[in-house]
């Protein structure tokens, strides 16, 4: 993806903003998918930035032109491909030492021809799997974790007695196509706690979906579940609370928290709020322009937090979240999303 440089090496992934004033590079990129199901990368070639990691081929938008014009030209020059259409997946922010750009990334939904280097770049058919394996720049990680995270963070509300109830509901959410849940129950120690996050982690197994509990560490290790950190949690731990095959997430509300969630090695963040909800009222909404300021500080998954819905899912990966993390919006009688 061409943008020029001066020269950075491969283990430049943290990496700060050199003049938080300079307007962002607008660059395209594509994902492209073979009649096997596997996707295009294109390796950095020596002597430009970040040389010798994998990226979703791509370029910069030049004046007067859209980002599909600028990817149908673009993949044309550089891989000998006609693109004849392609859906928006994410654009994401991101603060490079030298450069601001906004990684816009569309999903190719028909293209022909054979693709080749034609700038004597490596290429790569990777399984969808196997794309996390690839060493890539750190903005295009997050477009990694946009096509295999769920793009819906269901934060339970807090149960009440009536536990068979409360996981009738779950269980209609699950039903809907959540994918991933947090078990929220601060008004509950563990030891209240261990029945309900069992039933709840049964559930959630049988239909292949993720279960994190809110602050419970013990617990979620006992069950073998994840864990999502509190913004405390987070600031006060040393390291990682679980193992690298258990999930761990954190809430977070600004840049400190962020790279705190990145030292610490978290697997995606929840940042908030963006818009005002009645459950952060003594905090000031950070806004879509905010959200997209502190989304450039990492390259972790980000779920956007504060009055969203499924409708809000355009917009949320417009600004480089992964998805929307929601409450009452998610957590309906009927299962789905309500407004």
């Amino acid at each position: 993806m061409g943008t020029d440089s001066d020269a950075m090496t491969a283990n430049d992934s943290r990496l700060t903003i050199h003049d938080s004033r300079a307007p962002a590079i607008h660059v395209v990129a594509g994902v492209i998918t073979d009649r096997r199901g596997r996707i295009l990368l294109a390796r950095r070639t020596a002597g430009r930035d970040l040389a010798g990691l994998w990226e979703f081929p791509g370029g910069k938008v030049d004046p007067g032109e859209t980002p599909e014009q600028a990817l149908v030209r673009e993949l044309h020059e550089e891989l000998g491909i006609h693109v004849g259409g392609s859906e928006p997946l994410i654009a994401v922010p991101f603060a490079y030492r030298h450069k601001r750009i906004v990684l816009d990334v569309r999903t190719i939904t028909a293209w022909d021809g054979v693709a080749s280097g034609r700038e004597k770049q490596a290429l790569a058919w990777s399984p969808l799997s196997k794309l996390s394996s690839y060493a890539m720049p750190p903005a295009d990680r997050p477009v990694v974790a946009a096509l295999l995270q769920p793009d819906r963070y269901l934060i339970t509300p807090e149960p009440d007695a009536d536990e068979a109830g409360f996981l009738a509901i779950l269980e209609r959410c699950l039903q809907a196509g959540v994918q991933r849940v947090q078990l929220r129950a601060h008004g509950r120690d563990a030891s209240a706690l261990r029945p309900l996050a069992k039933a709840a982690l049964k559930l959630c197994r049988a239909h292949h979906t993720e279960l994190l509990l809110n602050g419970e560490i013990e617990l979620a290790r006992e069950l073998g579940t994840g864990v999502h950190l509190r913004s405390r949690q987070l600031m006060e731990l040393g390291e990682r609370p679980l193992p690298a095959k258990l999930p761990v997430a954190a809430s977070c509300h600004d840049a400190d928290e962020l790279r705190r969630a990145q030292a610490l090695g978290v697997d995606f963040a929840v940042l908030g709020p963006v818009a005002a909800t009645p459950s952060h009222s003594d905090q000031t909404p950070l806004g879509w322009d905010g959200f997209a300021r502190l989304r450039e500080t990492t390259d972790l998954p980000i779920y956007a937090l504060g009055g969203q819905g499924t409708a809000d899912l355009s917009a949320a990966r417009a600004h480089g979240a992964q998805g929307i993390a929601a409450i009452r919006r998610l957590w309906a009688a009927d299962g789905k999303s309500s407004r």
